[in-house]
């Protein structure tokens, strides 16, 4: 499968409901560049770690944007800086990322009680990235693959005072009823994943019941969208389904990609690329 161009990606994405570059006040900072160090912290009494990066672009400008990058299940931060992509894409557009490691390797999601509470742990590293880096409070994101996309679909839900926009590969879940606001929702996923099928229903407890269009239909509902999903018909493996009519300008997007298995996209499509084109239209409103 060959790369798909960036512009026809941006046409896909924008032609089917207008993005709008958002415009939030600027406040002028003193940043210093963080070249991927590896931050400690304590949340809900446990020591805690994340990688940050910092471009080193960003010196005397304004707040950066945030995002919060996870990695699957088994794996681990420094893994998932390596390849994501989102630090060299963070290094050419200027914004922050938070790689965050989970607890022996895993999220916990669906929530089970004894574990991490990793909600508070997302919510208590934006307070110490907060505190040391200069960021826009208003401009914070999540986005993972597999067990981390999992868990920032968690994130949208339980955060979203704090999250302006989720974007899950390979890992789409909806874990509602969710209180708070309508969220901005994009995700990536392959027809050919067989770890989390497209179908939904792998016997693995509660981790992947619902296929992942009922998970989308669950964001639509919780963002008050037209009922009715719409399927782009353009030729190709990539096709881009929508929800439309959300409220408060968010918007519902599944990118669904044929052939395509359990992976982080690098080649079919960027997907750290279309992660931050679609966060860039969507602060916290």
């Amino acid at each position: 499968m060959h790369l798909f161009p960036a512009l026809a990606l941006m046409s896909l994405l924008c032609t089917l409901s207008p993005l709008t570059q958002a415009q939030t006040p600027a406040s002028a900072c003193s940043l210093a560049p963080v070249a991927g160090e590896m931050r400690e912290l304590t949340s809900g009494g446990r020591t805690r770690t994340y990688r940050l990066f910092v471009p080193p672009a960003a010196a005397g400008r304004t707040a950066l944007p945030l995002i919060f990058d996870l990695h699957g299940t088994g794996g681990d931060a420094a893994g998932r800086a390596g390849k994501s992509g989102f630090e060299a894409l963070a290094a050419r557009e200027g914004f922050a990322v938070a790689t965050l490691q989970g607890e022996d390797a895993r999220w916990n999601v669906p929530v089970v009680s004894g574990r991490a509470d990793d909600v508070q742990y997302v919510s208590d590293v934006i307070d110490h990235v907060a505190a040391r880096v200069c960021i826009d409070p208003a401009r914070v994101y999540a986005t993972g693959f597999s067990g981390g996309g999992r868990m920032s679909s968690l994130l949208g839900c339980r955060l979203n005072h704090r999250i302006a926009a989720i974007a899950p590969v390979g890992g789409l879940r909806w874990s509602g009823p969710c209180p708070g606001r309508a969220v901005p929702v994009l995700t990536i996923h392959g027809l050919a994943d067989t770890t989390n099928p497209y179908e939904g229903h792998a016997d693995r407890g509660g981790e992947w019941v619902e296929s992942v269009p009922e998970a989308l239909a669950g964001w639509a509902s919780h963002n008050h969208c037209q009922p009715k999903l719409v399927q782009d018909q353009r030729p190709g493996p990539l096709q881009m389904l929508r929800y439309a009519g959300c409220s408060a300008g968010t918007e519902v997007r599944l990118l669904r990609i044929d052939g395509m298995g359990h992976i982080w996209p690098r080649t079919e499509v960027d997907a750290a690329e279309t992660a931050w084109q679609f966060f860039k239209a969507h602060p916290l409103q």
